[in-house]
């Protein structure tokens, strides 16, 4: 009878506890209150963006079930394949690049790896289809509401620090007058249509006299870049960016498309927020 008793009393305890640590429940399945804080420490939002970004990455789940959306080995392996050979690697130098910067095993690269095919996949099932291409005159119209966002830069000045230390950057990003002799340093002028797109977008995003963010260059080292001097021309012709246009009004229609679908989802899936995080 006590053994009986105390089973009930332990039992019971186990399933507040397990109550008490979860926050959401999205059709059957629980988003904890530790999935809310990491992605509030991964995504450097509040405790309602995570909430709201995690309950998006539950529906996409149930979708891609639901469409029985699937992502083979092979598709996997060449995704690396193809971003490590972007990075003039070879895959054994990726996974060890990225094991060095990002903690990830090679399984959890994979993992990761295959999440994102997945979802765009499904995003291409979603938007796809659903987006039409705009015509020449509203590809005119956003360029002449745009003009200055076309104005693409000739050149940046900027002074590069390399280091195989990623804590070391980040402390000449926090303290500029810090000094290392594990700091490598050079001055250089980079042509915009001669660096990589990421590169460009990255220099493009930092005001003049700061610091980009640290990353990871092609050589398994990492790289900061203070911009001294963004050289930009004085007019860019509408033929010039038109095809360039054309993506970027794409990519907002695509986005619509999937916000309308996952809102639309969200407004009929079975979703209970039981705790707020503190």
């Amino acid at each position: 009878m006590y053994k009986i008793f105390l089973s009930l009393f332990f039992g019971a305890l186990l399933s507040a506890e397990l109550i008490n640590g979860v926050s959401v429940v999205v059709k059957g399945e629980a988003i904890t209150l530790r999935d809310v804080k990491e992605e509030m420490h991964m995504s450097n939002v509040d405790s309602a963006t995570a909430i709201d970004i995690l309950i998006r990455k539950k529906l996409e789940v149930a979708e891609i079930e639901e469409r029985k959306i699937s992502v083979a080995s092979a598709e996997v392996y060449d995704d690396i394949k193809r971003v490590a050979a972007a990075n003039k690697m070879s895959i054994d130098e990726f996974y060890e690049a990225v094991r060095n910067s990002n903690g990830l095993s090679s399984a959890e690269l994979k993992e990761k790896t295959k999440e994102k095919l997945l979802s765009q996949k499904l995003y291409s099932s979603i938007a796809y289809s659903s987006a039409e291409s705009p015509s020449e005159d509203e590809m005119k119209e956003y360029y002449k509401l745009h003009k200055d966002e076309f104005l693409r830069p000739i050149a940046f000045v900027a002074t590069t620090y390399t280091s195989k230390n990623r804590e070391l950057l980040q402390k000449k990003i926090n303290t500029p007058v810090f000094h290392s002799n594990e700091i490598k340093t050079e001055q250089q002028t980079l042509p915009y249509n001669r660096i990589s797109p990421e590169l460009a977008g990255l220099l493009e995003k930092a005001d003049v006299n700061t610091f980009t963010p640290v990353i990871m260059n092609n050589k398994g080292s990492f790289v900061t870049f203070y911009v001294k001097e963004i050289q930009k021309p004085s007019k860019t012709g509408y033929e010039d960016v038109k095809e360039q246009i054309k993506n970027m009004i794409m990519g907002q229609k695509r986005e619509q498309v999937l916000s309308d679908y996952f809102a639309r989802l969200r407004g009929n899936a079975d979703i209970k927020i039981l705790r707020e995080v503190e």
